[in-house]
């Protein structure tokens, strides 16, 4: 077997153990990233301590980037949560418009509060929205349920600063701001379509109603201390880091290199000064203005940062395990035999990283452990543009959410579901979202190009 050969052999057979550690021995992800890795660099004969080495540089480099602007984004969305600054933009989408409007409004407002917010954080939080909704409307659960799910879940897996599309920015080098523009211009129909508009299609398979008065939540009052909270602040909040960085971009664009102009707009650009700023302004505007106290907005900072140690690790053993791959010289070989394959290099990345959600639930995990395979394309194709590679992969990891995926029966156990109902709603949404994604991408590369 010739060397490019057994770099191929070894780097499939690391990820076909990655895969079950994960799905047979229900490992953690960090601990099953760490263990592929290492295992990886000593079966390869790189040595003991230059594989740790190796490992614990794409930890670091992992972490660079994305662990600040992760963290900065949390806090934003703590802040967002503990101050009623998402009740009241999602009261505000709502309102008492009629019922054949309300798939649309809790989509779109699902889409804004999903920016800075993790995935389970979001639903969980606007859950109880969805039997209020759904009890005032008289509708069943899943009319309302359904595009509040997809909502969030565009925003979850297409938009900066969120785990997954946070760390392949870094891994492919891509302009987060850029990356944003595209991004929103395919999370917008992609949410429509796999929302309300699929929500529309879907409905004669719903099953049977669920109980709005029971189940592991219930409707609650509307308001709160939502009212307290001024829609305006609340939204800017939200819109802050993805314009700063977005008004960077292209004037960056349009700014000679060297000029005082190119390096403010550079700054605007970078998304952890763009995310410092929301959060200083959710702190006065959304906190300390709406009547609580330092020690409380401090306490709804503090309260979104909990869910996120898991995730940073996950993302540091990922960039890890990147390196690694990087270190038996995977990424040379594909760079070498890429630019002759017949596939499309954002149609391969979609498919590797759909391939990966498949086989280990979590999409934060596929795109981790699809972005050593894939960054190699980048240099490879020189033409291809970064942020598209970044979406394509991030479109591919959301592909067909099932039984391994924790998201899957969060939206079954909270929307009172038996499994065959949130196979035909929840997966084959995502399946949806998956494929429109991919085809947003493949226009844009098309109008671009």
């Amino acid at each position: 077997m010739n060397n490019e050969l057994l770099t191929l052999a070894l780097a499939a057979g690391a990820i076909v153990v990655l895969i079950l550690l994960i799905t047979r021995l229900k490992l953690n992800p960090f601990l099953a990233l760490t263990l592929a890795a290492i295992g990886l660099g000593l079966v390869a004969g790189v040595g003991a301590n230059d594989t740790i080495e190796q490992f614990a540089k794409g930890f670091g480099g992992a972490l660079a980037k994305t662990g600040p602007v992760i963290g900065l984004g949390t806090l934003l969305g703590g802040i967002l949560l503990g101050s009623g600054g998402a009740d009241r933009i999602a009261n505000a989408f709502i309102g008492k418009r009629p019922v054949q409007y309300a798939p649309y409004a809790v989509c779109a407002a699902a889409l804004l509060i999903g920016m800075p917010h993790l995935f389970d954080v979001s639903f969980i939080m606007l859950a109880p929205l969805v039997y209020t909704v759904a009890k005032r409307t008289h509708s069943h659960l899943l009319y309302i349920g359904l595009p509040l799910a997809a909502g969030l879940y565009t925003s979850h897996g297409l938009l900066p600063p969120h785990p997954a599309p946070m760390l392949a920015v870094a891994a492919f080098h891509a302009n987060t701001g850029l990356t944003i523009f595209y991004g929103l211009l395919i999370a917008i129909p992609t949410a429509i379509l796999s929302g309300p508009v699929f929500t529309q299609l879907v409905a004669p398979w719903f099953g049977p109603a669920p109980d709005l008065s029971a189940g592991p939540v219930g409707a609650r009052e509307e308001g709160g201390n939502a009212g307290e909270v001024g829609l305006l602040p609340a939204i800017v909040s939200v819109l802050l880091p993805p314009g700063l960085m977005l008004i960077g971009t292209l004037g960056m664009a349009y700014s000679a290199k060297g000029t005082l102009a190119y390096g403010a707009f550079g700054a605007l650009n970078n998304p952890i000064l763009s995310l410092l700023a929301a959060v200083i302004f959710a702190f006065f505007a959304l906190g300390l203005r709406s009547g609580f106290n330092l020690g409380q907005v401090g306490k709804m900072a503090n309260k979104g940062l909990a869910p996120l140690g898991a995730i940073l690790l996950i993302l540091g053993a990922g960039g890890g395990f990147k390196q690694m791959l990087s270190a038996v010289d995977l990424d040379q070989v594909i760079t070498h035999h890429a630019s002759g394959w017949p596939v499309n290099p954002l149609i391969l990345a979609w498919g590797i990283a759909a391939l990966l959600r498949i086989c280990v639930g979590s999409a934060t995990v596929a795109t981790v452990a699809a972005t050593g395979i894939v960054a190699p394309l980048a240099l490879a194709h020189p033409a291809l543009s970064p942020e598209l590679l970044v979406l394509a992969t991030a479109s591919g990891a959301v592909m067909l959410s099932h039984v391994n995926d924790s998201g899957f029966w969060l939206f079954k156990e909270y929307f009172q579901l038996s499994v065959a109902q949130t196979f035909r709603t929840w997966t084959l949404m995502l399946c949806v979202q998956s494929v429109l994604g991919l085809a947003g991408v493949l226009l844009i590369e098309a109008v671009i190009g």
